[in-house]
């Protein structure tokens, strides 16, 4: 069984804010597989779909971005997912708006979503969906940033970053992520 958690931040006054983008991914994918989220536990919503051969589970947890590994963590214990199983989607300051960059490990880079998931995984090696969101300017400070709507001018970008990161997501489900980062870094 694999799972792919979209991290982000519950409520509707976090819809379509740059800090959501893992939650749009899921609901992409969950659009796709038509399935809805129908189940509250592990402090998230979630669902379990049956594709094919395999079953896979879609993750939004529902702690809020800063404790998202107390939410990975027990949904992983209890369906016994092995960290290769792993992949979670999230917004990067670091990469221009739209940017897609597949990882296998890496540091959290200052992003407190994965600073807890790292935390609560117990290593830096799981695969990640890095989605860019570039860097606030004019002096605006980077909390009032990530928890902003996306520009006009943007957004027709980022529903097709939002596309791509559900392809690979799909692709993953049959491919090593390996080969999937291959293809779409």
């Amino acid at each position: 069984m694999k799972l792919i958690v979209g991290l982000g931040n519950p409520g509707s006054q976090y819809d379509r804010t740059r800090h959501n983008i893992g939650f749009e991914v899921v609901d992409e994918l969950a659009k796709r597989f038509q399935t809805s989220f129908n189940q509250t536990k592990f402090k998230g919503l979630y669902t379990v779909v049956n594709h094919t051969s395999e079953k896979f589970i879609l993750l939004k947890p529902l702690t809020y971005m800063n404790l998202s590994g107390e939410s990975i963590r027990p949904i992983m214990d209890y369906y016994d997912i092995s960290i290769d199983d792993l992949v979670v989607i999230f917004d990067d300051l670091d990469l221009p708006v739209g940017k897609v960059r597949l990882r296998q490990k890496g540091s959290a880079g200052g992003h407190n979503g994965i600073k807890s998931t790292i935390a609560h995984l117990g290593t830096q090696n799981f695969n990640r969906i890095r989605i860019g969101i570039n860097r606030p300017d004019n002096g605006m400070s980077v909390p009032d940033y990530v928890l902003g709507k996306f520009k006009k001018d943007e957004w027709g970008e980022i529903q097709a970053t939002i596309q791509k990161s559900a392809d690979a997501c799909e692709e993953w489900l049959k491919k090593p992520f390996l080969e999937v980062m291959n293809h779409y870094n």
